[in-house]
């Protein structure tokens, strides 16, 4: 469950800051935010499909670094990811069909 707020929260982070970086695409920081949120369940989703996990991460196999850390580390880059990808392909929706 924690993965997944994890997941949640690093979409939205990563929503915004695409939305931020490409203003073209952006549906204003609560647009970009509540669209990274559902970006970032669908990238922790297709990661958990795909069987990514934080032992792909170096340092996996050090004992210091802890597995918990090593997929809580992928929960992030996962929600990010899948946050900025969502609100890409939203955006470029909008703009074709603006056109």
């Amino acid at each position: 469950m924690e993965q997944l707020i994890v997941s949640l929260v690093s979409g939205a982070v990563g929503g915004t800051a695409v939305g931020a970086v490409l203003k073209k695409l952006s549906f204003g920081r609560i647009g970009d935010a509540v669209i990274g949120i559902a970006g970032g369940g669908i990238g922790a989703y297709l990661a958990s499909l795909v069987g990514v996990s934080g032992e792909l991460l170096p340092g996996a196999l050090d004992q210091t670094a802890g597995n918990g850390f090593n997929d809580v580390m992928m929960s992030i880059a996962s929600g990010a990811v899948g946050g900025g990808v969502l609100l890409v392909v939203v955006g470029a929706i909008k703009g074709m069909m603006a056109k």
